[in-house]
């Protein structure tokens, strides 16, 4: 599919605007939601330029939606559209949280946000339950090889409960192997599987608390891989063991803010960082998590952008996209593991799920609204 490239730089920072201030779903849904708008329904970006991105996003470190989004500011507007559509990205559900941070301190803690997190973490599942299937059945189609490739991903990263930087390249390596080897070659069906785990654990740094905080974050937007999910379990380390700057509740409700809130869930880093230090600390912990995802984005994007058409690593990123769907896919079925806990929360997903499929243009703010007063509502009764 072609790109439309008539559309100016400024309709796509209000797109990415709008996207941070009502994009509900966390990682998998934002990523779906750019292929529906910006390559199905706009042609802004075309299906090539976006599955470069998406593949540069997952071999990159830092928060996948962030790096997909400050890409496509790339992609025809050069540094200072990815520059202008990152903040724009980021900037609504980074104020929310600061908001929200002010009125958790004011209040000593939010009581109604776990009745509402119920609700509305059940909703997101179904929405990001079907952008995970509209993505993959768009971007691998009926390739074998490649949906091979996605279902590995998807039980390593379940199994694991992360995803795996190795696998994913592997996956690249496989499908650029496999579109140069004899056509006898490619008519045999395996797929190795090496499950290698990264994994950074930093030196402690003993110095001011501001200072701890941008070095801290720093190093979790530099050395965790995967979409803002997987910076959860490593920010729990950080703030909650090691520096203990969070109670594990304060930390469980820092995680419910991201989820209840638009935009990237890595955004729950501002969160954080204003209950541990005020409104600066939320500032250096949102800018110290963003700035390496930004670089690691705008770097080396002029050489996917010149090469990536060449056919050899086209195929590589064709099979990292596969492993990239195959991690996302993997990553659905960990949250569902972890939201599903009662017939409750199960309730509210299915008919959620039936909404989406019954009517498909059903705004997604409004069905998280119904999820969240029905969390309440369950809540109340139970």
């Amino acid at each position: 599919m072609e790109a439309n490239q008539s559309y100016r730089l400024i309709n796509l920072i209000l797109y990415f605007l709008r996207l941070g201030t009502t994009g509900f779903g966390g990682p998998v849904a934002l990523v779906g939601y750019m292929h529906r708008d910006l390559v199905e329904k706009k042609t802004w970006i075309s299906e090539d330029d976006y599955k470069e991105g998406l593949a540069l996003a997952q071999l990159a470190p830092g928060p996948l939606a962030a790096q997909l989004a400050i890409y496509m500011g790339y992609v025809h507007y050069g540094v200072l559209g990815s520059t202008l559509v990152g903040i724009a990205f980021v900037l609504p559900s980074f104020l929310m949280v600061l908001a929200l941070g002010y009125f958790y301190v004011l209040f000593d803690g939010i009581p109604w946000m776990q009745a509402v997190f119920y609700g509305v973490g059940a909703t997101v599942m179904a929405i990001i339950a079907v952008a995970a299937y509209k993505l993959s059945r768009k971007s691998i189609g009926g390739n074998k090889l490649y949906w091979a490739i996605a279902i590995v991903l998807a039980i390593s990263t379940f199994i694991a409960e992360q995803e795996s930087i190795w696998l994913i390249l592997l996956a690249g390596g496989i499908s650029w192997w496999y579109s140069r080897a004899p056509k006898q070659v490619q008519s045999v069906n395996w797929l190795p599987g090496v499950f290698l785990f990264w994994q950074f654990n930093g030196s402690e740094v003993d110095h001011e608390k501001l200072l701890d905080i941008g070095l801290f974050f720093l190093k979790a937007g530099a050395f965790v891989f995967g979409s803002g999910l997987a910076i959860v379990p490593f920010l729990y380390g950080g703030v909650v063991n090691e520096y203990q700057w969070l109670n594990e509740q304060q930390f469980l409700d820092a995680v419910a803010v991201a989820m209840i809130t638009p935009g990237p869930v890595v955004i729950t880093v501002g969160f954080i960082g204003y209950l541990t230090a005020g409104w600066m600390g939320a500032i250096v912990a949102a800018l110290a998590t963003f700035l390496p995802c930004y670089l690691f984005t705008v770097l080396p994007a002029p050489y996917f952008k010149k090469y990536g058409k060449h056919p050899g690593i086209k195929s590589f990123v064709d099979g990292v996209t596969a492993g990239a769907i195959g991690a996302i896919i993997g990553a659905v079925f960990v949250l569902s593991k972890r939201q599903f806990t009662d017939i409750g929360s199960v309730v509210i997903a299915v008919v959620s799920l039936l909404i989406l499929i019954r009517f498909k243009k059903t705004p997604e703010p409004l069905l998280i609204l119904a999820g969240a007063v029905a969390g309440i509502i369950y809540k109340l009764i139970v």
